[in-house]
């Protein structure tokens, strides 16, 4: 392997920075007379990193679940690489089922939303629901010499400040926003690379936190998962503390 392998996380946190840290993936289903179907979706996920789509009923590949509930999802960071084919890609599938429970539905529809603004056009049309992804199992290619499945218990993570951190994400967010803004365009610049201002935060989970600004989405992480809800403050003063440190 090379050092860049050396340098890469376990494969079930790779993982889940690229469910986490990707907008948009490809969803393929099956149809009742065994007619395959790709779509191109976009995604978000619940604090365990399990994939949250909110999709049409009129759509096709919606449709399809009726008859064949079990999908894969194809999220992948290649498509700026000179050789698509070095960059990881991740498939994870399962069966793909509308979020029932009404508390649960409202914190995953919130995360949704700041996510993507510009779903909140359509997302309380009679015919968009919020789907959440039971995972089976997930294949990873990270690269040449490193493909791996990796069970669904290893991929999910049920952290122990998850309920928790779900109740008071939209609160985090809204203060590190309005009052720390200048804080989250540091985050950005010193560990996204981004050049540019007027980052928000959109998320947050025990293993890190989203960004945008604009069509932009950003993935920070933690150097360890959080155990408490109350590590969140900790851990975002310890990250900008140590860029202006630096600077």
């Amino acid at each position: 392997m090379t050092s860049a392998d050396e340098n890469m996380p376990p494969s079930p946190v790779l993982a889940r920075q690229l469910v986490r840290g990707l907008a948009s993936a490809a969803l393929s289903t099956v149809s009742g007379d065994g007619q395959p179907h790709g779509s191109l979706v976009i995604s978000a996920c619940d604090l365990a990193a399990r994939p949250v789509l909110l999709i049409s009923s009129l759509a096709v590949h919606t449709q399809n679940l009726s008859a064949e509930p079990r999908v894969a999802l194809l999220y992948e960071d290649c498509r700026d690489l000179a050789s698509p084919l070095t960059g990881p890609r991740l498939t994870v599938s399962g069966e793909l089922k509308r979020a029932k429970d009404e508390d649960e539905d409202k914190i995953l529809r919130a995360r949704f939303l700041r996510r993507h603004p510009d779903a909140v056009i359509y997302a309380d049309f009679a015919d968009f629901d919020l789907f959440r992804l039971a995972v089976t199992s997930v294949h990873l290619v990270a690269g040449f010499g490193r493909i791996e499945t990796i069970a669904a218990d290893d991929f999910v993570f049920e952290a122990p400040c998850n309920a928790e951190l779900g109740r008071q994400e939209a609160e985090i967010v809204a203060h590190m926003n309005a009052d720390h803004a200048d804080a989250v365009d540091l985050l950005a610049r010193a560990f996204a690379g981004a050049d540019t201002t007027g980052w928000t935060m959109t998320g947050i989970d025990a293993e890190g936190f989203d960004l945008r600004q604009a069509g932009k989405v950003a993935r920070i992480n933690f150097a360890g998962p959080l155990v408490r809800a109350s590590d969140a403050r900790e851990s975002l003063v310890s990250l900008v503390s140590s860029v202006r440190d630096q600077s």
